[in-house]
């Protein structure tokens, strides 16, 4: 399909001629007709598939047919929030590239710089306002920031918006918006929980999902890397002494960790940069130029920062850590291959991010490939892929897996023990706990115990236990240990039962008197010691008399 087919006024699709698109992606396609029924839209697709367009032409439409005339001051129509400066002065990019031939004037703001451009530029008006979540909630309450005539909300990122404790701010910034308003949700993945968070937000919204919900693009390479922590720096130096690797984003979870492996990378040759929340607007800008330009190789970033961060044909993503939510990684790696263009995706594993590993599998449905061949290989087993038919880790096949015992033995209905043949003999093992068939209560089995008693099995606490219950009256302990003896006409004595409690008034009454007698012996003790004499400060030297007087005795001459 081209945009020509898709209902699409011609000042847009000259703009989009201009740009040289011609084909809209599959997001598109579903989306623009949608929104341009004023519909709320639930949109979820695969980072770098062209959700910023998807509802930046039809918005641009909907504000440049309906554009309100004899006003001044040009009220805000439309209100974009994005989670990251990055992805807001992109949004904003697209905006005015796609509407370079209409009327509609748009303005991007975002912290990290000083506001009063912005608020000059807010008096003057617009159309569409691009914002981040705090600034636009500074600038609201300061009363720069009107939503009265909001028309079209989107939200964009939603589940990292919701996610990562960007709600409480959505909610404040939703419960200054109209009622009436069209309402659009776009996403990379979409969780169930997100989903029915957004479903109480949206008004009859419809769902566009052109591929499964947490899934990796298909023209992106994936592999993964066994290593120890301490050889992960020295791995990365490694692979990017290869040409091949034109430009890399490397991922960590922290900033203090992307500034130690930009730093190192420069003093191995390799010139990098960080970018993280920490930075400030103008040095995350500086580096995202350096990037695109390729003043630089590599680019070290965390996922908020990185969040947005489109670079046109960027060969590789590393991982330096894996993220230990796995929906992560599926933004993380959507930053290559966008486009229909190809991209690698490297990561590093070591023995902690191993359970990590295994939640992304599950989600992707797919292992990562290992390789094995690099100079720094730690010795590590991959985590198998669940199979579809099995549970996962809250499962109940698995919990009731884990409840069998070994060798298809069951718990006895009767005892707390596990039931073995007549005549087998339970080895005791050498750290002195008993195997799985002892059951789950933990009681321990003796071979050398059962031996004794005659019986075929036995528990820790002494009750022994018998096939059939009949047979108990008819048979009698054996003790290969005579009992002790005990004379004729003699009784063991009884144990005497506990006095009675004393009265409050009793124990009160004791405590008093105890505490007394101390006081009368710290008295004695007191008479019989002998008073200390009291040092004379004023006699240093020790003798006494005037000789000894110091400068403390003179009266001072003169005035003070």
């Amino acid at each position: 399909m081209l945009f020509k087919e898709l209902p699409i006024i011609e000042p847009i699709l000259k703009a989009l001629e201009t740009e040289g698109y011609a084909h809209p992606t599959p997001i598109q396609e579903q989306s623009i007709p949608i929104i341009l029924k004023s519909r709320d839209l639930l949109g979820c697709a695969q980072t770098g598939t062209g959700k910023t367009a998807a509802f930046a032409i039809p918005i641009l439409q909907l504000l440049h047919q309906n554009r309100p005339s004899g006003q001044q001051k040009r009220p805000i129509r439309s209100l974009i929030l994005t989670p990251t400066r990055e992805l807001a002065i992109q949004i904003a990019e697209s905006f005015n590239a796609y509407g370079r031939h209409t009327v509609v004037r748009n303005l991007v703001i975002f912290g990290g710089v000083s506001q009063k451009a912005q608020t000059d530029a807010l008096r003057q008006g617009t159309d569409v306002l691009v914002a981040t979540p705090g600034r636009l909630l500074d600038l609201m309450n300061q009363g720069h920031v009107s939503l009265n005539s909001i028309e079209i909300f989107v939200l964009d990122e939603a589940d990292r918006m919701l996610d990562m404790g960007f709600i409480h701010d959505v909610k404040r910034v939703i419960a200054k918006l109209p009622s009436k308003r069209q309402t659009l949700f776009f996403s990379a993945t979409m969780p169930p929980e997100i989903a029915s968070l957004a479903n109480t937000i949206l008004t009859d919204p419809l769902k566009v999902e052109v591929t499964p919900a947490s899934t990796t693009a298909e023209k992106v390479g994936q592999s993964m890397y066994f290593v120890n922590k301490a050889d992960k720096k020295s791995l990365l130096v490694h692979l990017l002494q290869n040409k091949d690797i034109i430009s890399a984003l490397v991922f960590t979870r922290t900033k203090h960790l992307a500034n130690r492996v930009a730093t190192d990378l420069t003093k191995a040759g390799i010139y990098a940069e960080a970018i993280h929340g920490n930075k400030s607007q103008t040095a995350r800008q500086n580096a995202l130029s350096n990037f695109k330009t390729g003043k630089i190789r590599v680019l070290v970033a965390t996922d908020i920062a990185a969040r947005g961060i489109d670079v046109e044909e960027l060969s590789h993503v590393i991982n330096f850590e894996l993220p230990n939510v796995p929906e992560t990684y599926v933004h993380r790696i959507g930053r290559t291959g966008r486009a229909g263009n190809s991209g690698e995706a490297i990561s590093f594993c070591e023995a902690e991010e191993l359970p990590y590993l295994k939640d992304i599998q599950k989600l992707i449905g797919a292992v990562v490939p290992v390789v094995e061949e690099h100079p720094f290989v730690a010795d590590l087993t991959a985590p198998q892929l669940t199979p579809a038919g099995a549970t996962g880790r809250n499962g109940q096949s698995q919990h009731n897996a884990r409840r069998q015992p070994q060798g298809g033995q069951q718990r006895s209905s009767t005892g707390g023990g596990a039931r073995r043949p007549e005549g087998q003999r339970t080895e005791r093992p050498a750290n002195g706990r008993e195997g799985n068939n002892a059951g789950r209560d933990g009681r321990r089995e003796f071979s050398d115990r059962n031996e004794r008693s005659g019986n075929s099995t036995g528990s820790r606490d002494g009750r022994r236990e018998f096939g059939d219950r009949n047979e108990r009256s008819d048979r009698a302990p054996q003790h290969n240990r005579p009992a002790r003896p005990v004379g004729e006409g003699t009784e063991r004595p009884r144990q005497q039962p506990p006095a009675s409690k004393p009265s409050t008034t009793e124990v009160a009454t004791a405590m008093r008197n105890r505490f007394a007698s101390i006081l009368e012996v710290a008295g004695l003790e007191k008479q019989e010691r002998p008073n200390k004499p009291k040092p004379n400060y004023r006699d240093r030297d020790g003798r006494g008399g005037k000789d000894s007087s110091n400068a403390l005795d003179k009266k001072p001459r003169g005035k003070w």
